[in-house]
């Protein structure tokens, strides 16, 4: 009885920026647990039209930019349209950028907190209601190690701002709905093998550094991201809401 808690069969889920990477990685994963998916991205990659082929009645595509004062609500609306409810958001969509902060200019800066933190909050404000409406739910958002910790060797303050204020808003928005059914975590990876980290691996001087830091001595694969989020997801994490779960071979232990 215990494994069915991380079951996630009648529930539907909205994944945000679920076409590449961890988002998809969670996007499959909650599929196989039993879910419903709503998909956001700016554009269908051939894995997510993959994906959609394979669960035609239970994947399903709305193209959106995050950052569009609009898509909060017609993301939420798809999702209610198509399958009928809303249990679980996954706010995963984000974006990098380093460089030195003397140099970093608005436009950059915008981007960033558009993105990595205004969005997610735009996103879950419009998904709250229906969960309250319906009794509950999960709120899963994807932070990361850099809202921890300074990262070396490259320099990005405005990302690592944005990821801490990402925690911080999980941990308040947890305090505020625990007494009404709706729980809010927070998934914080270490450095992951995907597209936004490509060009960091590919730089021998990089790679080394982030590889030697970690004490597992690897980077992470998204499936390993992807179980963590369907940790938090589910009825197995029934007393768990306020976490940022760290999932980093050990990163940030020292």
């Amino acid at each position: 009885m215990t494994m069915e808690k991380f079951r996630l069969d009648g529930r539907v889920a909205l994944v945000t920026g679920g076409n590449r990477g961890i988002g998809l990685a969670i996007a499959e994963l909650f599929l196989e647990a039993g879910a419903r998916c709503l998909v956001t991205a700016r554009v269908e990659t051939p894995a997510l039209a993959r994906l959609l082929a394979t669960h035609p009645e239970t994947a399903a595509w709305h193209g959106a930019d995050v950052t569009d004062p609009a898509a909060p609500a017609a993301m939420v609306g798809a999702a209610v349209a198509r399958f009928g409810r809303l249990d679980v958001l996954v706010n995963n969509a984000g974006v990098a950028d380093n460089g030195d902060f003397h140099d970093f200019d608005d436009a950059r800066l915008a981007r960033i907190m558009d993105t990595n933190l205004v969005a997610p909050f735009r996103i879950a404000r419009a998904a709250v209601p229906v969960m309250l409406a319906q009794g509950g739910g999960a709120i899963v958002n994807i932070g990361s190690i850099s809202g921890e910790v300074a990262n070396r060797p490259q320099f990005q303050v405005a990302y690592n701002a944005s990821k801490a204020a990402v925690h911080q808003m999980t941990r308040v928005m947890a305090f505020e709905y625990a007494g009404r059914g709706i729980r809010v975590n927070a998934v914080a990876p270490g450095y992951v093998v995907s597209d936004m980290t490509a060009g960091g691996i590919a730089n021998p001087e990089w790679n080394r550094v982030w590889t030697g830091n970690t004490p597992m001595g690897r980077l992470a694969r998204p499936e390993e991201m992807a179980t963590c989020a369907l940790f938090l997801a589910s009825d197995a994490a029934s007393y768990v809401t306020g976490a940022v779960l760290v999932a980093d071979g050990g990163y940030t232990t020292h």
